[in-house]
């Protein structure tokens, strides 16, 4: 990782902690606010530490980008989970045939980048 890449991974890690520390959640309770509070500490925690040891700056690069997204989304609809997505669902076609090899496929390109390390994490 170059220097550049290791201060920015770094700043995007206390912007989301400085984040974390004013958040205050949309339904203005104070349960909710300490809920997400929480939610925000810990995603980031366990997601930086499963990405600690990348060394490919391809990956390395789509981590950042993906983490920059969650950010911004998180700040413009007031909510630090995820947003939720509508895949196509699978057809009725017998699953070891071409058919459903495509359309597995098509789900795993149309997933959205913010949501790239979810599934893996939950």
């Amino acid at each position: 990782m170059t220097s550049v890449t290791r201060q920015e991974v770094l700043g995007l890690y206390r912007r989301i902690f400085r984040i974390a520390k004013k958040w205050q959640s949309a339904s203005g309770q104070t349960e909710d606010t300490i809920k997400e509070k929480q939610y925000i500490i810990n995603e980031a925690k366990t997601l930086f530490q499963k990405n600690k040891d990348l060394t490919d700056p391809e990956l390395i690069k789509q981590c950042i980008e993906e983490c920059k997204a969650r950010v911004e989304i998180g700040l413009h609809y007031h909510i630090p989970y995820p947003r939720p997505i509508h895949l196509p669902p699978l057809g009725l076609v017998p699953q070891r045939s071409r058919a459903f090899r495509n359309q597995e496929k098509l789900r795993k390109f149309s997933k959205p980048a913010y949501l790239r390390s979810y599934d893996e994490v939950s």
